[in-house]
Parts: C-alpha cells; sequence; structure tokens
C-alpha cells in the first residue's frame, strides 16, 4: 500500500517541494516515504477510528514548516480519498479595529500574535461545527498585508467538506505554567517589565485551555535549539530583499523575535510540554538546516 502510494503521489510532491522549498529529489524521497506518507496514514487511520472530523494540532515556532507540513500532508490525505482543512491561529486574529482597541489599553502588544490577540470564541465556533458535522461551515481568513502589515479579517471560506483539520500555530496546545518559572526565567526576560508581562500573557493562556480541548491529537515541530528560529527568519528576510522585496534589517528581526520569546519563551512552555506523555502524541525534531531529526512518538 505505501510504496503504491509513494509512486502515485511522488511527482506531485516532488513538483511541490522543488518550486516551493528547491529540495533535491533524494531529499524529497527519504523526507516523503520516512515522515509526510507514515504520518498522513496515520491521520487518515485516527480520522477512521473517530467516525467524525479528526482535529490536529500542529504547535511550531517560526520556520519549523508548518505550512509545508500542512501542504503537503493535504496532497497525501487527497489521494487516499479525505478532504483536509488548514486553519491557522492567525485566522483567529481580532479584527485590525480590535486589536487597536486592545492596543490602547495595554500597549505592551505591539505586534499581533501573542496570547489575547486572538478571538477564541470564533476558534471554538468554527471547531464545533465542523466535529459535529455541521456543515457548510464558514471558516475565518486573516489578511496579513492589510494595514501597512498589521493585517486584518478578509472575506471567510464557505467549506462544504472536512475530514481532517490541520491546525497550526505558534503556540497551539501551549498550556500555563506556574508563575514562579518567571522569577528566575532565561534571556531575554530580563527586566521587572519583561518579567510581569510573560505572567500577565501565561495568564491569557488560560482562555486558550477550551480551544485546545477539541484537538484530538498535537504534533510539536521541535527545533533542536529554540534560537534557530531567529537566523531562519534573518534568511528568510535576507533573500526577500535581495529578490527587491521589501523586509526586516536583522536587528528589526532579532527584536521582533525577542518579543515572542519574552511572551512565551520555548524553554519554559514548549520543553515542559514535548515531556509529557498526555498532552503531545508525536514530536518531530528539527534541525538547523530545516531537515528533521528525530521523531519520537
Amino acid at each position: 500500500m505505501t510504496n503504491d502510494l509513494f509512486k502515485s503521489i511522488y511527482l506531485d510532491v516532488l513538483e511541490f517541494c522543488q518550486s516551493h522549498l528547491q529540495m533535491q529529489p533524494q531529499a524529497v524521497s527519504e523526507v516523503l516515504y520516512n515522515v509526510w506518507l507514515p504520518l498522513a496514514t496515520r491521520l487518515v487511520s485516527h480520522r477512521q477510528q473517530l467516525n467524525r472530523p479528526l482535529i490536529q494540532g500542529i504547535l511550531g515556532g517560526q520556520g519549523t514548516g508548518k505550512t509545508t507540513l500542512c501542504r503537503v500532508l493535504t496532497l497525501i490525505i487527497g489521494y487516499l480519498g479525505y478532504n483536509t482543512l488548514s486553519l491557522s491561529l492567525d485566522d483567529l486574529y481580532k479584527t485590525y479595529r480590535d486589536r487597536q482597541i486592545l492596543k490602547q489599553h495595554d500597549p505592551r502588544l505591539i505586534w499581533r500574535g501573542p496570547p489575547g490577540t486572538h478571538d477564541v470564541e470564533l476558534g471554538l465556533t468554527v471547531l464545533d461545527k465542523i466535529r459535529s458535522c455541521e456543515l457548510p461551515v464558514s471558516v475565518p481568513r486573516f489578511d496579513k498585508s492589510a494595514y501597512n502589515g498589521a493585517g486584518d479579517r478578509t472575506t471567510p471560506e464557505i467549506v462544504t467538506n472536512a475530514d481532517i483539520v490541520l491546525f497550526e500555530g505558534w503556540f497551539v496546545g501551549i498550556r500555563p505554567i506556574d508563575p514562579s518559572a518567571f522569577d528566575h526565567p532565561p534571556s531575554p526576560i530580563l527586566t521587572p517589565e519583561d518579567q510581569a508581562f510573560a505572567r500577565d500573557i501565561n495568564d491569557k493562556l488560560r482562555d486558550y485551555l477550551p480551544l485546545w480541548e477539541r484537538l484530538d491529537s498535537l504534533i510539536v515541530l521541535y527545533p533542536k535549539d529554540y534560537r534557530f528560529s531567529l537566523e531562519w527568519r534573518q534568511q528568510a528576510e535576507r533573500q526577500m530583499i535581495a529578490l527587491g522585496k521589501p523586509g526586516m534589517t536583522d536587528s528589526e528581526i532579532e527584536q521582533f523575535v525577542k518579543y515572542f520569546w519574552c511572551s512565551l519563551h520555548p524553554e519554559l512552555f514548549i520543553k515542559p510540554l514535548i515531556e509529557s506523555p498526555t498532552l503531545v502524541d508525536l514530536v518531530i525534531e528539527i534541525n538547523s538546516d530545516h531537515s528533521f531529526g528525530k521523531i519520537l512518538s
């Protein structure tokens, strides 16, 4: 079965990987056979056991390949005869107007992204309708380019069929931790103001717990060193600038990434999560060159 599926889907996956990721055929073959195909068949098997749509959480920081994983899984799962819906935590952002009001109340929310900037109730409505097969469902979508990059809601997508939902985001599934962890936190949480911000964001995570309860399973894309995400983001911006597109400088990227480390530090939040046998089903290690390392079930 796996060999037949591999042969039938290989060319489509190869085309996607070469056009979007500049991957060599040998690397595509290996990752398709060893990671993507087994994962897709595992999700389909889980969906069949549930006898209702599967809500699959995918947690990964910047540059870990969440979008790529969703695109490839969608391709393979389609070959297996099932419909996939990709939903990002980003799609659940509050509107531009609501986030401006939020910023007036808390000027520390300088960028969209941290807990508190999403419409959790909207996410619950969408996932509950899909889980109970109340289709079609209106799925929110977010346009990051609106308002000069501040972003805003755009036209929702009407989805008539969804067997498997790939719900991805940079803190999908992350839970609040003991506030004492911020008494002696890692860098860049340095000042008392940083510590207060981290504690407040930690509190806001409680609002997201009902959303995580809708997950049937959670996959974590885990960089061997969380600081890779800073390097990856800087590389991506340099490539955009080289193509004549607007991009941030290295120092601007550093400020941006460290803001997110201050709000939910990977060492404090993701490390304990992946050591939990009850909260995470699969951990995929990510090497510095974006390739996969160990896969821990």
